[in-house]
């Protein structure tokens, strides 16, 4: 499954304007692994579950993006694909 996920720390979401996408996951970040102009995000949702986003580095920088930092993550996905092993 391929999903466009745009990040945005609370304090941050509520300055903007209102968004379409309903598609909202409140979370921590875990992790932040950064390599060149890509970072890999890791936030972990209640229940334990764990969503990973792809950001540049510059998004990472300028939204303030580091471990601990609760945030939403805005997931923008026109289709989402399902497959089975058969």
């Amino acid at each position: 499954m391929s999903l466009t996920v745009d990040l945005y720390p609370l304090s941050t979401l509520s300055e903007l304007m209102s968004l379409s996408a309903r598609n909202r996951l409140s979370g921590t970040v875990q992790s932040v692994e950064t390599d060149g102009l890509m970072a890999e995000v890791e936030i972990e949702l209640d229940a334990d579950q764990v969503v990973t986003a792809v950001i540049t580095a510059g998004s990472v920088e300028r939204l303030g993006v580091e471990e601990g930092t609760e945030l939403n993550a805005v997931i923008k996905a026109t289709e989402v694909m399902v497959e089975t092993e058969d």
